[in-house]
């Protein structure tokens, strides 16, 4: 007599979730809304922007409203874990690094991620280090403070190399692992070092980073683990994958048997692969930002993202599925898109998946299933 095995691990991912600047200003707890842009020096000017483009937004709106279609579609597929590139720091420290843009969401404004009921915060990425060691330090604080678990940077390099782990029962744990990459924008003085707080940061994608991060990964793992190594790299705009990060990609899944690589910085979703039976996420695409209004790049519709679901077989570690739900940003809120949008997205993943080997099926219900 046959039993049925454990359930599959759906893993709830997305692209880059930015609730600083204008996104701030419109919730409970607005930071000082100065900036030390070129052009826009006070953030509130991106709330005018996106008025401009879609109409009022309520002030201030409560924590669910940035996330809007999305709570309930979360709350109906139910993932075990959801895993969010936070692109923004959480802190009141007042001194920015030397750089363009600056991220920076007040840490009252905190309750804006439990509303999402977030797992994991990976904050290996361009922005984290916006307001310098002493911005990450408070930012860390808040997090761990409010129970979320946070993988790419810390205090130490130790503390931003180690993975994010999620005990799943009789299913088996998940290990989140974050990286950034200088390609991405994050600085070499960024990286953390053995007494150095900092990001985790790669120096490039060569055969030794691949033994790098094999060993890292290599030395707690339990059989049944899945690895998830999350990856903040390549340009905002274009749809075309660099040879050096599939090359990359392919080795850590052969080499360091990881199970899905989450990859991100690109303001629009990238091609899907899956190799060897495991997910590549080459770019999510930005998920929250406050970028209404903001001209330019109209052709790759950055307003347009996707939430990830993957399903993942407990113990052979191979993908099942992967659904993908297409919404719009408007008013700084994630609505479901119409469904000539949806259509449009699902063109795109099907013309930038082809090379890869991937397309997708359209449900009944507006999602996206990705085929292989």
């Amino acid at each position: 007599m046959n039993l049925p095995g454990p359930d599959p691990i759906t893993l709830f991912l997305c692209g880059d979730v930015m609730l600083g600047r204008g996104i701030d200003q419109v919730l409970p707890h607005p930071g000082k809304p100065e900036l030390h842009e070129s052009y826009v020096k006070n953030a509130l000017e991106y709330v005018r922007l996106a008025e401009d483009v879609n109409g009022p937004i309520p002030r201030p709106v409560d924590f669910a409203w940035i996330w809007g279609d999305a709570l309930p579609v979360l709350a109906g597929r139910r993932p075990d874990l959801r895993v969010v590139n936070l692109e923004t720091s959480v802190t009141l420290f007042d001194t920015p690094e030397p750089k363009g843009i600056h991220y920076r969401m007040h840490p009252g404004n905190i309750g804006a991620l439990a509303e999402a009921r977030v797992d994991c915060c990976v904050l290996a990425n361009n922005h984290v280090l916006d307001w310098g060691r002493e911005g990450l330090a408070e930012t860390l604080a808040t997090l761990h403070g409010a129970g979320f678990r946070t993988a790419g940077a810390g205090r130490d390099l130790a503390e931003a190399q180690a993975p994010a782990l999620f005990d799943l029962g009789n299913r088996g744990r998940v290990r989140v692992y974050a990286f950034a990459l200088e390609s991405s924008g994050v600085p070499g003085h960024w990286a953390a070092a053995a007494h150095q707080p900092g990001v985790s940061r790669l120096p490039d994608l060569s055969q030794r980073a691949v033994q790098a991060v094999t060993a890292l990964i290599g030395k707690a793992r339990q059989p049944d683990d899945i690895t998830v190594v999350s990856l903040h790299w390549g340009g905002n705009w274009g749809y075309a994958i660099p040879d050096a990060h599939r090359r990359f990609a392919h080795a850590l899944i052969d080499g360091a048997e990881v199970d899905l690589i989450h990859g991100h910085s690109s303001h629009h979703p990238l091609g899907i692969e899956v190799y060897r039976q495991k997910l590549v996420l080459y770019g999510c695409g930005d998920f929250i930002n406050d970028y209404e209004g903001i001209a330019g790049y109209e052709e790759f519709r950055g307003d347009l993202p996707l939430m990830y679901f993957a399903g993942i077989e407990p113990g052979a570690r191979r993908l099942l599925s992967l659904c993908m739900v297409p919404l719009q940003i408007r008013q700084f809120q994630l609505h479901r898109a119409v469904p000539a949008d949806a259509e449009w997205i699902a063109g795109v993943l099907d013309r930038e998946g082809e090379t890869l080997g991937t397309g997708v099926r359209r449900t009944g219900d507006g999602a996206l299933e990705l085929t292989w």
